[in-house]
């Protein structure tokens, strides 16, 4: 299925941010966060590229029983816009997971947690993030579950500073990123049925800016607030 879960305007909102992160990454900044949390310098473009227009796809997991389906429609939701799809004979709500903002930011987060070996501290993290999101999360007729895109990011900077500061970049990834699919979309599952949404996508719609902010924000944040620790090195002349 390919639609894109944000209207234009927005869109081009998360396109001047995508080449300002762009210059970020010449000029070091952007690319020094990354390489913080493991993710090599080259790497960060094609991450960043594969996260925005990964939102487009999304791949069907289950279809659930056929209900009245709102279709072709923008809700507005926390100064936010999400598209409704037009479907024609639509047979009920579909859950698909997002490619973008649920397929590719698993995957890393995994990853980085056997990298790290951050078991226990992301266990942790990822636990406060989920519970504060699935306490903000809000079912919207014909959305899906929404989350206010500035929360997982700055949540995430927070919490993974005060568990670990040696860690806090690539735990700032993981908690963000799986704290809000967790707290927003697997929790909320058994609210979906009623909503009328013809895609109920995990890592889409309501949560896919917040996922995408987090990737940026709380990983840049956490990079900037910890120092480097670095010992002199003594020579016995």
């Amino acid at each position: 299925m390919h639609y894109f879960p944000l209207p234009l305007p927005f869109l081009f909102i998360l396109f001047f941010l995508f080449l300002f992160l762009i210059i970020l990454i010449e000029i070091g900044i952007l690319g020094y966060a990354y390489q913080r949390i493991g993710v090599e310098r080259r790497y960060v473009f094609l991450l960043l590229f594969f996260s925005l227009m990964g939102s487009y796809l999304n791949i069907p997991v289950v279809q659930l029983p056929a209900q009245e389906i709102h279709s072709a429609r923008v809700v507005s939701f926390y100064g936010m816009q999400y598209v409704i799809p037009t479907v024609v004979d639509w047979p009920g709500t579909v859950i698909a997971v997002n490619v973008g903002g649920g397929l590719v930011p698993v995957i890393l987060s995994i990853s980085l947690i056997k990298k790290k070996r951050l078991y226990l501290r992301s266990l942790l993290a990822v636990a406060i993030v989920a519970a504060v999101v699935h306490h903000l999360a809000t079912p919207v007729p014909g959305v899906g579950i929404v989350v206010p895109a500035f929360v997982p990011p700055f949540l995430t900077a927070g919490v993974v500073l005060l568990i670990s500061r040696e860690h806090a970049p690539p735990l700032a990834y993981i908690a963000g990123s799986l704290g809000t699919l967790i707290g927003a979309d697997l929790l909320n599952m058994g609210k979906i049925q009623g909503l009328g949404a013809p895609v109920a996508s995990i890592g889409g719609a309501g949560t896919f800016d917040g996922i995408f902010l987090t990737g940026i924000v709380a990983v840049l944040l956490a990079s900037l607030m910890t120092t480097k620790k670095t010992a002199p090195v003594a020579e016995k002349l």
